[in-house]
């Protein structure tokens, strides 16, 4: 009997822990801060306006709530806002601008699934990451443009290159 009990405790141990540890993990994956850091100058002023002004739909995604500074997030991380990035300087990446805000695609950063912009000549600088399946960069970028009012333009990328 004493080893009949001991193999249903050891049982009901293994289910608590799988069951835990599923748990656990489920939330990790569905926690849209995973793998996120607040950039250096997340706490400046003008990221505070700028992430509280952020758009609660974008690209049509859901933003959801990250508890980091600077830091907002659209969708499963499909779009990834940081405020506080280094400024950019002067480059041979590709750059554009969108609404009067002077945008550089950081070839370093960016993948085949995701692409990496960064306002220029503007500081704190704002990165986004954008995943290339469902989201369209062009429609992300002209939303989230209006936003950079507030940071002063000291810049233009255009003068750069």
């Amino acid at each position: 009997m004493k080893l009949s009990r001991r193999l249903a405790l050891g049982a009901v141990a293994g289910a608590v822990v799988l069951a835990v540890g599923g748990g656990v993990t489920a939330h990790l994956l569905d926690d849209p801060a995973r793998g996120l850091t607040a950039a250096a100058h997340a706490g400046d002023a003008h990221c505070r306006e700028l992430t509280g002004q952020a758009p609660g739909r974008l690209a049509g995604k859901e933003r959801r709530s990250v508890g980091l500074d600077g830091v907002v997030v659209w969708g499963d991380q499909d779009v990834i806002l940081r405020c506080g990035v280094a400024s950019p300087a002067a480059t041979t990446d590709p750059c554009f601008e969108a609404n009067g805000v002077d945008w550089v695609l950081d070839e370093r950063q960016s993948t085949p699934d995701r692409k990496v912009i960064v306002t220029f000549g503007r500081t704190p600088a704002t990165q986004v990451a954008i995943r290339a399946q469902g989201v369209r960069t062009d429609e992300a970028i002209l939303e989230l443009s209006p936003l950079m009012e507030g940071i002063r333009k000291t810049g233009r990328c255009l003068d750069a290159q």
